[in-house]
């Protein structure tokens, strides 16, 4: 039976309409995927900490593995509900992160100049027979306010301590009764070395002693009545530690214990430390942890900071399970043998490889720190971030700047929010894709800024930190001279 012409018309016509449907629906679709593959699309209230705790570390925990808790965050045993310590604002903390970086480039400064003299150092002398010590007369805050800590055990019996974990120092080190001059407040019960069988001090004309000098950039100093080492560290916002360098047995998990572990035991120190007990420095020195445990660990760690303070991340000693991450070797450009150098070749924003040259960030060396807050970039490279940024957000209101932040947004009014991938791209070809919460700083809905800064320079170091590192697997195997990165290490 022939159709009609009329209908075979209409038939041609209707398939034609299905056609051009179809057509569009898979145009929407690729440009949809396009899209997501250049944007996170993300609920808004997720940007947000919640005010109660949640574990958030994936996979199975290995025996050497530590939780990692932001000490302001509902986690946090330091935060003791704002009772301890007050909270700072992130104004504070920002500002304080300023300071951290004065830090790091004094550092590498002093570590590069052959003029050891240094106005700034701290007097080390502990002995009751001196009148006074010169040390600074206020005491500063925080090396860095967005500190992450973990819970170690230290002497036996052991007594369980927090403290903060810092990739930029060498020198672990607690606060030690009797606090021969000064102790700031802390959660935990102070460490008393005559209550442990394990404890025993260093002495002046020990090798160890004379590590120091290049760990803390002060020369050791010698007890005039027990001939004991004598340490002091001075930080960039004036806080410091000083006390007796000694051994001790350091557990770092119910099974895994390392004994005549050096570290100093502070007995006067200042600063605004957030209730923690002192600092575990994984810095490369010969006397940092990472050094003195290579033996069981092999020189090789692994964290993952949560995406927001809420959330629990973990610190991990040895070899790591995610089998998702790529490496690259550290970079020799640092100019310290402490920091951990990263070779940074450029950066993508919303897809688009900004116009900027890699000897940006070769000129100046770049390192990765968990201790800095917001990554600095060279200005040139900063702008240009900055300015793709800013196309990529522009439907967005604007909101007033915070601190060194000066891109910033009102989200208040809106529950899902696109933002520009931001990607970092590594010597060796490999990319890092930073997740949602690693591009962003919320202060408050109201102000959900650009987690990124410019140096003051275009020769100044750039120095990849943590906000950037949120929810990433970050391997350091300082062994095989490698850094590696994996996507979702934790939430």
């Amino acid at each position: 039976m022939a159709f009609p012409m009329s209908q075979f018309f209409l038939v041609s016509v209707l398939v034609g309409v299905l056609f051009f449907f179809c057509f569009l629906e898979k145009g929407f679709s690729i440009e949809e995927a396009s899209w997501k593959e250049r944007h996170h699309v993300v609920q808004i209230n997720t940007l947000l900490p919640s005010s109660s705790c949640s574990s958030s570390t994936k996979g199975p925990k290995s025996k050497a593995s530590l939780d990692v808790l932001h000490k302001h965050g509902p986690c946090s045993q330091l935060n003791n509900n704002g009772k301890a310590n007050s909270i700072p604002t992130h104004s504070d903390i920002l500002n304080h992160d300023k300071e951290r970086i004065n830090y790091i480039h004094s550092k590498l400064l002093s570590s590069s100049s052959s003029n050891n003299n240094n106005n700034n150092k701290v007097e080390i002398e502990l002995d009751s027979s001196s009148s006074s010590a010169n040390l600074p007369a206020k005491s500063g805050s925080l090396i860095g306010s967005g500190n992450y800590y973990v819970v170690l055990g230290l002497g036996t019996p052991k007594k369980d301590l927090s403290l903060i974990f810092d990739t930029g120092s060498d020198l672990t080190w607690t606060q030690c009764q009797p606090c021969a001059r000064s102790c700031y407040k802390q959660i935990d019960e102070i460490f008393d070395p005559s209550k442990s069988s394990s404890y025993s001090n260093i002495t002046c004309t020990s090798p160890d002693c004379t590590q120091l000098s290049s760990a803390t950039g002060n020369d050791p100093a010698c007890a005039s009545s027990t001939k004991a080492c004598v340490y002091g560290i001075q930080y960039g916002d004036q806080s410091f530690s000083v006390g007796y360098f000694s051994r001790e047995r350091l557990s770092v998990t119910s099974t895994d214990a390392i004994d005549g572990f050096l570290f100093g035991c502070g007995q006067n120190n200042q600063g605004l430390f957030g209730g923690s007990a002192g600092l575990l420095g994984l810095g490369r020195h010969p006397i940092s942890f990472v050094q003195q445990t290579s033996k069981k660990y092999y020189k090789t760690f692994s964290y993952c900071l949560p995406s927001t303070s809420s959330a629990v991340g973990h610190l991990t000693f040895g070899g790591t399970s995610n089998k998702y991450v790529k490496y690259t070797p550290f970079s020799t450009v640092s100019r310290s043998e402490s920091f951990y150098g990263l070779d940074i070749a450029g950066i993508s924003v919303g897809g688009t490889k900004l116009p900027i040259s890699s000897s940006l960030f070769t000129s100046g060396g770049a390192i990765i720190d968990s201790g800095t807050v917001i990554t600095r970039l060279p200005p040139t490279a900063y702008t240009s971030l900055r300015d793709y940024f800013r196309k990529g957000m522009a439907k967005y209101p604007s909101a007033e700047a915070l601190s060194i932040l000066d891109t910033c947004y009102d989200l208040s009014g809106t529950k899902i929010v696109s933002i520009p991938k931001v990607n970092f791209f590594l010597g060796g070809g490999n990319t890092v894709e930073l997740a949602a919460p690693g591009i962003i700083y919320v202060a408050s809905l109201k102000q959900v800024c650009l987690a990124f800064a410019p140096n003051g320079d275009d020769s100044d170091i750039t120095i990849f930190g943590n906000v950037q590192q949120r929810t990433l697997e970050v391997v350091y195997d300082v062994g095989a001279g490698k850094i590696g990165f994996g996507y979702n290490g934790c939430k």
